[in-house]
């Protein structure tokens, strides 16, 4: 961690009690975001972070995954060349520039590229937990942050902004608690890549995890409770996807429950139980099975940071999964802002980046009206774009046809196949486009991409969402050829053939 002067240095006598505009409790992406451009307009700011300030993207998420992922898609093209270009010796894969890579990235985990800037603009930062303590006599809400060398009062005249994160959820396996399991964060820590492993979670960091781990010479299972892979997603690209990893080696255990781990000097012990309708690859119905691996990870999803936050002293739900938030991200409770995982809309960076720009812009009043008379200035989230960035990537936009089904709309589907376009011959890719459309409106309310570069290609379909393009109209588009996008006029002329 940085150890740069900072506004609770113990080294400067500090007073115990500070009054600024804005506090920013939990100063990752989102709420650095919002500290900087508050600075800039002359706002007193204080932020509190008890970890490292930039939070989970840069340090363990999103910027060390995807240097690991692209070390591995470098792997994966290189073993095509037998078939593209001829061989090349890739028999002894070695993660560790990979991991000098990531190194670099996050300064060997140090935040000072995050502080720095934010010092520099007078941020006061403290370094420690923080937890809303009510209101004063005036109405301004109070936070509590606790230090290494004792607690800071501070006082926020306008008010909070709550940006908290979320941490990796580990569920009450027997015989779990206590052992050496890994997270993404141990793994996205690795210089080597293990002999063998189980990933517990099909979901998009398990996924991503799992195929790098294989790709670079780890004997992998995976293991997924429910039917498929990538569960909120259509069920089409979870499908491909296992089917992908198995080609590729991987153990895809689906439909199938991880009921209890040993652990020992051999490594760990998996008792796996198949679902009592059948699990592919897996234990027979209801039965067990056992996996043995060197390492075990947890991938099984995030559980949002509302622990000792002291919701309650300003009237919000200590015991709720979220803080909703409106369109202009304030919470039920006056003088509280909320942005990033903890508000439900979505656990992307770019929607903690999303939602602190309109915290900003709510705070310093820059909108030409409120939410009424200028909607499109506010939160908007039907057109939420996320990708997981396996080989080949699945980007998704929107809703998914059950979502749409159980929203009442009048749906029409298609899909295409990405392998079988002239860009994805040419590639041997695997993949496929679906698209889902409101068949009274005439426009798409939702699209998944599965294909190399799909993160890219879903681009196309999140303009057409959010701007509610008629599909007549995306027909008529021009599409470079060949691209990977082109099969998006294969999927779109299918809808035209069912009256969409």
């Amino acid at each position: 961690m940085s150890t740069s002067p900072t506004a609770d240095d113990p080294t400067r006598p500090q007073p115990l009690h500070r009054t600024v505009d804005v506090v920013v409790l939990g100063m990752g992406s989102g709420g650095e975001h919002v500290a900087h451009k508050l600075l800039d307009a002359g706002l007193e700011v204080a932020g509190v972070e008890a970890g490292l300030v930039g939070g989970e993207c840069p340090f363990w998420g999103c910027t060390p995954s995807k240097l690991l992922i692209r070390s591995a898609d470098a792997l994966a093209e290189a073993r095509r060349a037998g078939h593209l270009a001829g061989d090349v010796d890739v028999r002894r894969p070695d993660l560790g520039p990979a991991a000098a890579r990531v190194r670099e990235a996050n300064h060997d985990w140090d935040d000072e590229a995050h502080a720095g800037p934010l010092l520099g603009k007078g941020l006061d930062l403290v370094r420690g937990h923080g937890r809303l303590e009510g209101r004063d006599a005036d109405g301004a809400v109070r936070v509590r942050a606790t230090t290494s060398t004792g607690s800071v009062l501070l006082t926020a005249r306008r008010g909070v902004v709550l940006n908290t994160g979320t941490e990796p959820a580990v569920p009450p396996v027997e015989g779990l608690a206590g052992t050496p399991y890994w997270t993404n964060r141990d793994a996205v820590a690795l210089t080597a890549a293990p002999a063998s492993v189980v990933v517990l979670g099909g979901g998009p960091i398990g996924a991503e995890l799992t195929q790098v781990l294989a790709r670079f010479g780890s004997r992998t299972t995976l293991v997924e409770t429910e039917p498929r892979l990538l569960g909120p997603e259509e069920p089409e690209a979870g499908d491909l996807l296992a089917d992908v990893l198995r080609t590729e080696g991987v153990d895809v255990r689906t439909g199938t429950t991880l009921t209890r781990v040993a652990h020992g000097d051999d490594g760990f012990t998996c008792t796996l139980t198949a679902a009592e309708d059948g699990a592919e690859d897996g234990a027979e119905d209801g039965r067990e099975a056992t996996v043995t691996a060197d390492h075990l990870l947890v991938a099984t999803g995030r559980r949002p940071l509302l622990d000792d936050l002291g919701l309650e002293t300003v009237g919000l739900d200590p015991a709720a999964a979220s803080v909703p938030v409106d369109a202009r991200c304030r919470s039920a409770a006056d003088g509280v802002w909320a942005v990033g995982d903890i508000t439900g809309e979505g656990a992307f960076t770019s929607v903690a980046l999303y939602q602190g720009a309109l915290v900003v812009q709510d705070l310093l009043g820059t909108a030409t009206g409120g939410p009424d008379t200028h909607p499109e200035e506010w939160g908007d989230y039907r057109a939420v774009a996320r990708a997981t960035f396996t080989d080949p990537e699945v980007g998704a936009v929107g809703l998914t046809e059950a979502q749409a089904r159980e929203a009442g709309i009048d749906v029409v589907t298609a899909i295409a196949d990405v392998g079988r376009d002239s860009r994805g011959w040419i590639h041997g890719a695997h993949g496929l486009i679906k698209v889902v459309a409101d068949r009274e409106a005439g426009v798409l309310v939702g699209a998944t991409a599965v294909s190399p570069a799909g993160g890219e290609v879903i681009g196309l379909f999140t303009t057409a969402v959010h701007a509610r393009v008629p599909v007549a109209t995306l027909r008529r588009m021009h599409l470079a050829y060949p691209t990977f996008h082109r099969t998006a006029r294969v999927v779109l002329a299918k809808l035209g053939e069912a009256g969409v």
